[in-house]
């Protein structure tokens, strides 16, 4: 599930200490909470997700997967039947002796990426194998690139590249450490390593309702002939809209479906009309 046939709005799942947080700038412990990440997820879907957008936001900080009961509770609602576990003891650990599937029977029902604390190539091809669709990799492609293409060898296409850009540099461990590279040059640099994808994400305005910066991801749409998935800033279905026009494949949604200024319908019949 490597390329996106029409646009898609995709809400976003992010979890931490459990729940439901949308983080304002990528700054831990600005985030507010919205309870429930089954309950969000059950929403999303029944209001037409085609995709849903799950982080392990504690995970992103520890660099080891922490909510990954939480996250295996989702996947058990909305991913169809089977699903024993994502977890299991330690960073990576997917499942245990007891694990069977992720998403069992009903796993294209909808589409799932898990992003946050995914850190080796193993653990990443054990979510893949149980049947999430794509899994996000951040810190661990800047800093071990190859990573990338060990998992494109055995899952092609199921890589999203997560590049995180703070003033224009991309971002890691949780968006607090910059690593001097260039968003639109990372691109390029994974697509050539077998990424299916990039996921850019404007921290600068991120969770604070204040638009997008469309420039910066029409660069990075620009670098790459793979799809774009743009996150951070949308606050208006105009937002979405833009997104589109710059190339964006797909663009993750939170706070502002969180906070209802629109709906996830109107953001994509918005879309589907350009």
């Amino acid at each position: 599930m490597s390329h996106f046939s029409e646009f898609e709005v995709i809400p976003a799942v992010d979890v931490q200490d459990g729940e439901v947080v949308q983080l304002v700038g990528g700054e831990r412990g600005t985030g507010k909470r919205y309870g429930d990440p089954v309950a969000a997820a059950e929403r999303w879907v029944e209001a037409g997700a085609e995709t849903l957008h799950l982080v392990d936001l504690d995970g992103a900080f520890e660099g080891e997967r922490v909510n990954a009961g939480a996250i295996e509770s989702v996947v058990d609602a909305v991913g169809g039947d089977g699903a024993d576990a994502v977890g299991g003891d330690g960073a990576d650990a997917v499942g245990g002796d007891g694990a069977d599937a992720v998403g069992g029977d009903g796993a294209d029902a909808v589409g799932l990426q898990l992003g946050g604390g995914i850190r080796a190539a193993e653990g990443a091809r054990a979510l893949l194998d149980l049947g999430l669709d794509r899994v996000i990799l951040g810190t661990a492609a800047v800093e071990t690139p190859d990573i990338v293409a060990e998992i494109d060898e055995t899952h092609p296409g199921s890589v999203v590249v997560s590049l995180d850009a703070k003033d224009g540099e991309v971002v890691v461990s949780g968006w607090t450490e910059g690593t001097g590279l260039d968003p639109a040059e990372a691109a390029a640099r994974y697509e050539e390593l077998g990424a299916g994808a990039i996921l850019f994400t404007n921290v600068d305005v991120e969770g604070q309702l204040d638009g997008i910066d469309r420039e910066a991801v029409a660069s990075v749409v620009n670098a790459v002939e793979i799809p774009v998935i743009a996150s951070g800033g949308v606050a208006a279905v105009d937002d979405v809209v833009a997104l589109k026009e710059a190339g964006a494949a797909a663009v993750v949604v939170g706070t502002a479906l969180y906070e209802g200024e629109f709906t996830l319908r109107e953001a994509q019949d918005a879309a589907d009309e350009i």
